[in-house]
């Protein structure tokens, strides 16, 4: 038997309840047009599809009008980085691509179908999805370890004309920004002020980063196992190297005890822990954000001792950092307005909206919504869809 919560509430959920949930999988088909009677069949079937389809060839943008394609998303995944379990392959990683789908259709009432893909390599993965570029309208890439994932997501924005998004990176990061965002106000410091250390190099903390640098926060340092990414260091290279250029301005060396010294943020993102003197060397107002799941870097009630405002990724703490937050609206929010990428400036507007939501309630214990609150996606998708429709004007 396993403890879960639900807004901070212990609920017991058993094994045998579990696995008779998940039995037969969590997704089916339904049906958007009758198929009651021989007229039915014959309109959703043939003779009547041969119409349809020979408009599509003719014109091939009517299949975004004509087939579920313009609400479908792909949850693409290899199984390689699956959260807590790590690399388990793509036949058990399926029930939580399954998961993602349902939440898609849950919190945007969008068309989700799960692709677990049986190769870790590269260009095999890109090719797959490529091939089927005419299924579906939009890429979820899920649980593929880093750095694959980084060069699998820019080659796949650069071949298929649909948003395409890797969820560990830049969910992660837009809800890490929406409460950042209201923390700083919370301590009432402006938020492009703040020296800000991310905890893990891998692809939620370089997507951390990049979103924050984006938001306006020049002050960001990266910690990886070995300690501060520096321009100094010789062990650096591929996107590490590049991200040694364009962060640490201070130019600090060594571990998370220099990196922390006088830092006003922590975000942890890796598997490391953080000892409790590190801390005390934080800002008066310090802002920690311990994400790792189930096992945060520093358990939320050593870092109250010294932090202002504290974060995690579990449900059973206050200020919950869930994905769930931001990739149903964003994925809403582009396909409705036609969108051939999400951007940058999609990503900062969703943070900004789901902020927006908690803004008038603010506390230590609440800067960002519940995942389960409905303002959410449609709060999303509205600013998503503003940025995209803006672009094009």
């Amino acid at each position: 038997m396993t403890a879960e919560t639900v807004n901070s509430t212990p609920i017991e959920l058993t094994t045998e309840e579990i696995f008779a949930a998940h039995e037969g999988g969590k997704l089916s088909v339904g049906l958007t047009a009758p198929l009651n009677d021989k007229r039915d069949l014959s309109i959703a079937y043939t003779p009547g599809v041969a119409q349809v389809s020979r408009a599509i060839h003719a014109e091939p943008a009517l299949a975004q009008k004509y087939t579920w394609a313009s609400r479908l998303v792909a949850v693409v995944s290899d199984g390689t980085a699956v959260l807590g379990l790590g690399n388990i392959g793509a036949s058990a990683s399926l029930p939580v691509m399954e998961g993602k789908a349902a939440l898609f259709q849950k919190f945007a009432g969008l068309d989700s179908i799960p692709l677990v893909i049986e190769s870790t390599d590269v260009d095999e993965i890109v090719e797959t999805v490529v091939r089927l570029r005419s299924s579906f309208g939009a890429v979820n890439l899920e649980d593929i370890s880093a750095p694959r994932c980084f060069e699998i997501e820019e080659r796949l924005i650069e071949a298929l004309d649909m948003p395409v998004m890797h969820d560990d990176q830049h969910g992660t990061a837009v809800v890490v920004l929406a409460a950042l965002t209201n923390a700083a106000k919370f301590v009432q410091r402006e938020l492009s002020s703040l020296k800000v250390v991310v905890s893990g190099a891998g692809a939620a903390g370089i997507a951390v980063a990049e979103i924050l640098m984006t938001a306006g926060i020049a002050d960001v340092t990266i910690l990886d196992s070995k300690g501060i990414i520096h321009s100094g260091r010789e062990d650096l290279s591929g996107i590490k190297a590049a991200y040694a250029e364009r962060t640490n301005p201070r130019g600090t060396t060594g571990g998370s005890a220099e990196a922390l010294n006088g830092a006003d943020v922590f975000v942890g993102v890796s598997a490391g822990t953080i000892p409790e003197e590190q801390l005390a060397g934080m800002s008066e107002d310090a802002i920690v954000f311990a994400l790792s799941n189930p096992d945060p870097e520093v358990h939320p009630e050593i870092a109250s001792r010294y932090a202002k405002v504290v974060a995690t990724g579990r449900s059973d703490f206050p200020n919950q950092i869930n994905n769930v937050l931001a990739f149903p609206g964003i994925f809403r929010g582009a396909l409705d307005s036609g969108a051939k990428k999400i951007t940058p400036e999609m990503k900062v507007a969703a943070a900004q909206a789901i902020a927006d939501i908690a803004a008038s309630d603010l506390s230590a214990d609440y800067i960002v919504p519940s995942p389960l609150d409905p303002r959410v996606a449609p709060a999303v998708t509205a600013a998503v869809s503003a940025v995209a429709e803006a672009s094009k004007a």
